[in-house]
């Protein structure tokens, strides 16, 4: 994991000072709110519906025990007593009032953490692989390569100010975990004929109210090279992207407009005219920073735990988390963990101080102190030994962090909606509550299998809904939430933008229609093994859009 040096802590904290001054200016009336909206949303601060919301950035979603207890004490000392995981691998506070936030980010910088371009038109946080170093598929860890662009993009002073916000994510591995195809710039880390390690380069993918996937730009980019290529894709998008319209401003609309070959023709122009990044990347500090992400110290274990398999046959009920919530680890004897923050009605990515502190406490004991939050809102021991697993359920079972739904569909990703959101036009929060208590059945939910349902509550997508098996968009209509539905989206590395499915639904049809769907797809798949999402692709929207307005026409 990688630590601050004096330059890091140094500023940071001087960051910190600056804000302080600037709250202290907008409590006394010296700055008016909209002078005062560009400084804050430099620091992660947004003006939600009800309150602030302070956006926190974990790099990469990785954190070790110390910082996750600081969460925690942020959330009860400044905030109502939770915080939410976001898709982004951050965490936001939506209650911290307006002169505590220079406190909060004081407390943060302690323990090397900070809400630096959380926000506004600049290079956001970078975003990797949640089993990032564990996956026993990933072809090498891509957090050092997350880390260097985390440093080359922070506060970059010709990319500050770029026609609109700007978002990378890295994978190591070829299933795609990171959402790679969804973002500005996505990496996947590969090898070449002559097992040389580089880059796939993917640009302009991006959901919102224009969604696209990602286009391969390079099909292999060296690693020495990444920085001013880079630089060289963000120059041309700084210079052609439009500055005139903020709903066409991301580089996924030049890329649509421009073509993906005359891009690349623009980009490469750049990349061959440059002698380096402006930034220069020292082969020492390379080296620096992947030394942060050496393996922890694994002990010699068998590949197979008698021990796990005892406990495992005596309790069904951990048999079940174990075998939805467990993957595969590179390391024999290990396992990764994925902690569910997805109880059954409880609201998708919250998380108590009281469950903050549990996780610090066990990956401290028995997870070589670290953490990731994952995209889809939950959180990851990534290095756990197999013989540790029954001790690990039972305290998660006495925190209300033990629900078996890993990628189950109650498993939701769902934005914060209209119960927090100013940009919201639909709740999404009850949507999803309601759908976990319809499919509350583990047993149920085991049989349904893999089925992925993402809710947002605005066109802005912040919860994915176009990559969706069943992507749910809420929207106003005249006056009264409308909740349209798409099917056979996908995140992974065969990214697919979701179907719509046709009008959409009142808050009271959604659940209800949802179960006709599920329904539908049980007589229609091929095998218990098919998941939804092949079910969907071999048969196509037609089967599947009756059974959801089957209702509707009826009642007709």
């Amino acid at each position: 994991m990688y630590r601050y040096d004096e330059f890091d802590a140094a500023y940071v904290k001087d960051r910190v000072d600056v804000f302080r001054s600037q709250v202290e200016r907008r409590i006394d009336g010296s700055l008016t709110e909209d002078e005062f909206k560009p400084l804050r949303l430099m620091n992660g601060l947004y003006l939600q519906l009800h309150a602030y919301m302070l956006r926190v950035a974990i790099p990469y979603g990785t954190l070790n025990s110390r910082q996750m207890r600081t969460l925690a004490m942020i959330a009860t000392k400044w905030d109502k007593g939770y915080g939410h995981l976001t898709t982004r691998q951050n965490i936001q506070y939506n209650w911290p009032a307006l002169k505590d936030v220079p406190d909060i980010l004081d407390a943060l910088a302690d323990v090397e953490m900070h809400a630096i371009q959380t926000s506004g038109n600049c290079i956001r946080n970078v975003t990797s692989d949640h089993f990032a170093g564990a996956a026993a598929d990933e072809i090498e860890d891509p957090r050092p390569t997350a880390e260097l662009v985390r440093q080359w993009s922070t506060e970059h002073p010709e990319f500050l100010f770029l026609p609109r916000k700007f978002k990378i994510a890295v994978t190591g591995s070829p299933n795609d975990r990171a959402v790679t195809k969804a973002h500005d710039i996505g990496l996947r880390m590969i090898r070449n004929d002559a097992g040389e390690p580089g880059y796939e380069v993917i640009v302009g993918g991006g959901l919102g109210r224009s969604p696209f996937i990602g286009k391969v730009i390079r099909d292999f980019l060296p690693k020495a090279d990444l920085l001013p290529y880079l630089e060289a894709i963000l120059r041309v998008y700084n210079l052609q992207g439009r500055r005139d319209n903020k709903y066409k401003a991301r580089i996924k609309i030049l890329v649509h407009e421009t073509g993906i070959d005359d891009l690349r023709a623009m980009v490469e122009a750049e990349f061959a005219a440059m002698d380096g990044p402006s930034v220069a990347v020292d082969p020492a500090e390379v080296a620096r920073i992947e030394a942060y992400f050496a393996p922890p110290a694994f002990e010699t274990l068998p590949a197979t735990s008698e021990k796990l398999a005892q406990a495992k046959a005596a309790d069904e009920e951990f048999a079940a988390w174990v075998d939805t919530n467990t993957d595969t680890h590179k390391q024999p004897g290990y396992t990764i963990v994925t902690v569910s923050a997805k109880a059954i009605g409880e609201a998708p990515g919250d998380l108590t101080t009281a469950q903050m502190n549990v996780l610090a406490d066990l990956a401290e004991r028995y997870g070589h102190d670290e953490l990731r939050i994952s995209h889809e809102q939950n959180v990851i021991l990534p290095h756990v030994k197999q013989d540790d697993l029954r001790v690990i359920h039972a305290v998660l079972a006495d925190a209300g962090l033990a629900t078996a739904n890993a990628n189950l569909i109650s498993d939701i990703i769902a934005c914060p909606g209209l119960d927090y959101c100013a940009l919201a036009t639909a709740r999404s929060i009850p949507v999803a509550q309601d759908i976990q208590r319809r499919f509350a059945d583990p047993v149920r939910a085991k049989a349904i299998g893999e089925f992925k349902i993402k809710i947002s509550g605005c066109i802005n997508a912040c919860g994915h809904h176009h990559v969706g098996h069943v992507g749910i968009l809420g929207l106003e209509k005249a006056g009264i939430e409308n909740y349209q539905i798409t099917l056979g989206g996908d995140h992974t590395e065969t990214t697919a933008i979701g179907d719509r499915a046709g009008p959409g639904f009142a808050f009271e049809q959604v659940g209800p229609a949802i179960e006709r769907l599920v329904d539908a797809y049980l007589d229609l798949r091929a095998g218990d093994d098919e998941r939804f999402l092949d079910t969907y692709r071999r048969l196509g929207l037609e089967p599947f859009k009756a059974a959801l307005y089957e209702e509707v026409r009826d009642a007709a």
